[in-house]
């Protein structure tokens, strides 16, 4: 009795000492579900992007780890870089699953990019591999820690990585068991609005300012696009509350036309401006389009940066209304922005390519004079397309100023105030005809409300909301306000997109199978122990007396 007594305590010290090197943190419950949203999936000019998987069942593991094969990889903003993500797609991984902060001001700027990067370089090819983006919570943290301090155990002695990885160790399992077919979808609604500030004359040439108002990223759900393009919105917003001023009046009335567009589908090769271009060319009757145009003013991605570009597909001749409303916008940066760096870039039109790389283009390919600008000089810029560009990523005061130059540069144009002797460093919009820095912020806010991804804007009720909250603010200032909804042909869509953009995932945490197996052998081992002792009871009793009787002696 007393040795089977032993053999027990024994048996439970050895447990106890090995659950001593797992040595977790705080605890987690056995099974957490949580809403993860899936990498976008779309077809656009018969190429494929994104992922084509949804379903995961998988255990968890770092990317740290060596060996990744049918193993769901999980990954901060930090890890998830080309380099892992590729090799994550060579080891036939299961799945990724990245945690995204919910304070990306946090993150190093040097992190962002390189996200940024990464995020855009996995965006141009598909991937049969599902990858999921959730935002962080306390309990996904944990899973996270928990899985990189395994990872870490790699450099410890082979003891003490076969104990925990066999006994101790926590095993979570991902799984997302939606089987239901991932469908594409065709019948997508693509919103554009106009309007008009009508000018003193009946021909009076036109100056069209317009900016795409949708996002895009990695996962549609979590894409508000601050800069790339709500600062166009915004601005073009205020440009058209300014001039409303000046236009409501006769004696300040211009001879031009100034006309406002927002365009959906600027993220996938224009699409909302093209059809819309094509609405007002080929359909429409009657259209400030078909008038004299002096210009189409695009404007993308400005919150940031010191640099102004211009985007051209051809230069513009020096007698063109283009060339000099660009004179006047470079007197406007060097009398009162002199360390704003100006330049004009030029980009020819590749007919064989499939798709544009800014929205001037889609006007450039109707003839129809036309230049983008922006603070970025590469159209391909990761910039243009990310999950992190957020409200914590703006300049206001950068965005501020660049709507004052561009305003100011259209006031010198449409007035003439150069030829009129007019200084250089005159101030047209000033006092109550200035940008309104409570009122940009707020519209920022607005804008990054909800995610503004094409797929979404008219499908969900907060969603449909922010289109129809633009339009409303359209009509405080505009006269002629349009709305245009261009719904694809099924027949022959231009983009297609697929479904199943967040899903319910349910992680589940578990012991390593192995742990069954080494829990046997010990139960094994206690019952020989138990079974030798009751067989050889007598002799072991024997030995047992004499040894203590010895030590008394």
């Amino acid at each position: 009795m007393l040795l089977r007594d032993l053999s027990v305590a024994a048996v439970l010290q050895l447990l106890l000492c090995v659950q001593c090197l797992h040595g977790s943190a705080l605890p987690a419950v056995s099974s957490y579900e949580f809403t993860a949203y899936r990498m976008q999936q779309y077809n656009l000019a018969q190429q494929k992007h994104g992922c084509r998987g949804a379903i995961v069942v998988a255990e968890a593991r770092s990317a740290d780890e060596p060996v990744l094969t049918r193993r769901c990889v999980i990954m901060k903003v930090v890890d998830f870089t080309t380099e892992k993500y590729l090799e994550a797609q060579r080891q036939n991984a299961a799945a990724i699953l990245i945690l995204l902060p919910k304070n990306i001001s946090s993150i190093p700027h040097d992190t962002i990019q390189s996200f940024m990067v990464s995020e855009s370089e996995a965006l141009l090819k598909e991937t049969l591999m599902p990858i999921y983006v959730v935002p962080e919570d306390e309990q996904l943290l944990y899973m996270y820690e928990e899985v990189k301090q395994a990872a870490a155990t790699r450099t410890s002695s082979i003891f003490v990585r076969v104990l925990r990885s066999m006994v101790t160790a926590t095993a979570f399992q991902i799984l997302v068991s939606n089987n239901a077919p991932i469908k594409g979808i065709t019948d997508n609604t693509v919103v554009a609005l106009e309007g008009v500030l009508p000018g003193a004359g009946d021909d009076a040439p036109t100056i069209v300012i317009t900016a795409h108002y949708d996002s895009y990223g990695l996962a549609p759900w979590l894409s508000y696009g601050a800069d790339s393009n709500g600062s166009g919105v915004i601005i073009l917003l205020e440009l058209a509350r300014l001039f409303q001023k000046l236009f409501s009046s006769p004696r300040t009335r211009p001879p031009y036309h100034l006309m406002f567009s927002l365009t959906g589908g600027g993220k996938y090769n224009f699409l909302g401006t093209r059809r819309w271009i094509e609405e007002n060319l080929d359909h429409a009757e009657s259209s400030l389009l078909h008038d004299n145009v002096a210009f189409v003013l695009c404007l993308d991605t400005l919150a940031n940066g010191d640099e102004l570009y211009m985007h051209v597909s051809r230069p513009p001749k020096p007698d063109a209304p283009m060339h000099s409303f660009i004179q006047q916008l470079e007197e406007v940066v060097s009398s009162r922005f002199p360390w704003v760096k100006v330049g004009l870039v030029h980009k020819k039109i590749n007919l064989v390519e499939s798709t544009v790389a800014w929205e001037h283009e889609r006007y450039s390919l109707r003839r129809i004079p036309s230049f983008t600008l922006s603070h970025l000089e590469d159209p391909k810029s990761e910039l243009r397309g990310s999950m992190l560009d957020t409200m914590s990523q703006v300049d206001f005061r950068k965005m501020k100023r660049n709507g004052i130059i561009i305003a100011e540069a259209l006031a010198r144009y449409m007035y003439n105030l150069s030829d009129k002797g007019s200084p250089k460093d005159v101030q047209v919009f000033k006092g109550q005809l200035d940008f309104h820095d409570g009122r940009i912020s707020s519209l920022m806010s607005f804008l990054t409300s909800v995610p503004r991804a094409t797929q979404l804007l008219d499908k969900e009720p907060g969603h449909i909301l922010l289109v129809n909250s633009l339009e409303h603010e359209f009509k405080r200032y505009l006269q002629q306000v349009h709305r245009h909804a261009f719904r694809q042909d099924r027949r022959d869509p231009d983009i297609t997109f697929f479904d199943q953009m967040n899903q319910p995932i349910v992680m589940y945490r578990v012991k390593p199978a192995a742990f069954d197996l080494f829990l046997g052998g010990c139960i094994a081992a206690y019952l020989g122990i138990v079974y030798y002792t009751i067989q050889n009871f007598g002799y072991l009793y024997t030995k047992l007396k004499a040894a203590v009787k010895s030590k008394h002696e």
